[in-house]
C-alpha cells in the first residue's frame, strides 16, 4: 500500500514541474479529444456523446494523484489541464475551468476516501466512482439531465462509469506502471 509521505511537507519544484508537464500534455489531448465528442454528437448517439467521451477528459486528475501522491494533486492537475485546454481555444471557453474543477474534486474524493493511503487500484476505483457520481450530479444541473427519463439516465450513468473506469482507471493505472518502470519519478 502506498501512502502520502508526511515527512515531505508542501510541493517540491520537481512536483510542480511534473504537474505542469501532465497539465500541458493532457490539455492538448483534451482539446484534440473534443473532435471525438463532436463526431459522436453529430450522429443519432448525440445524447450519449458526453458520457462516452468523458473518461478521457478526466485522466489528468487521477494521473497527477497516483504519480505525485499528494493531497490536492488530482484537483490541481485536472484544473491546470483544463486551463491549458481553454487557452488552446476550447469551444467551451471559461466553463472548461469549472468542469476541470468539478472533475478534479470527484477524483480527489476517491483518494480521500482511502485517507490518501492507497494510490493503486483501490484508490483509482474510488476515484472513478467519485468522479462518475460528482460529474453526473453536475450534468444533472448543468446539462439538463433532470429532463431525461429514468431509462436514459441509467444508461448514461453506466456509460459514464465505463468510460471513466477505462480511461481514468485502467489506462491511468497502466500509465502509472510504465512511469514506475521507467524510473522517471525517482
Amino acid at each position: 500500500m502506498q501512502t502520502v509521505d508526511h515527512t515531505k511537507k508542501g510541493w517540491s519544484v520537481k512536483d510542480v514541474i511534473f504537474l505542469a508537464i501532465i497539465a500541458i500534455f493532457f490539455g492538448i489531448i483534451y482539446q484534440v479529444w473534443s473532435f471525438a465528442y463532436y463526431a459522436i454528437a453529430a450522429t443519432p448517439l448525440k445524447p450519449y456523446a458526453n458520457d462516452l467521451t468523458l473518461g478521457v477528459w478526466i485522466m489528468a486528475g487521477p494521473l497527477a494523484g497516483v504519480l505525485l501522491k499528494k493531497v490536492g494533486a488530482s484537483v490541481v492537475g485536472e484544473l491546470l489541464a483544463a486551463a491549458v485546454e481553454m487557452l488552446l481555444f476550447s469551444s467551451w471557453g471559461a466553463s472548461t475551468l469549472i468542469s476541470g474543477f468539478v472533475q478534479g474534486i470527484g477524483n480527489e474524493l476517491g483518494f480521500a476516501a482511502t485517507g490518501y493511503k492507497n494510490w493503486g487500484k483501490l484508490g483509482l476505483l474510488l476515484s472513478t466512482i467519485g468522479s462518475t457520481i460528482i460529474t453526473f450530479i453536475w450534468d444533472w444541473f448543468q446539462s439538463g439531465y433532470s429532463a431525461y427519463h429514468v431509462g436514459l439516465l441509467l444508461s448514461l450513468f453506466i456509460i459514464r462509469f465505463i468510460s471513466i473506469g477505462f480511461f481514468s482507471g485502467i489506462l491511468v493505472y497502466w500509465i502509472k506502471k510504465l512511469v514506475d518502470k521507467s524510473g522517471l519519478i525517482k
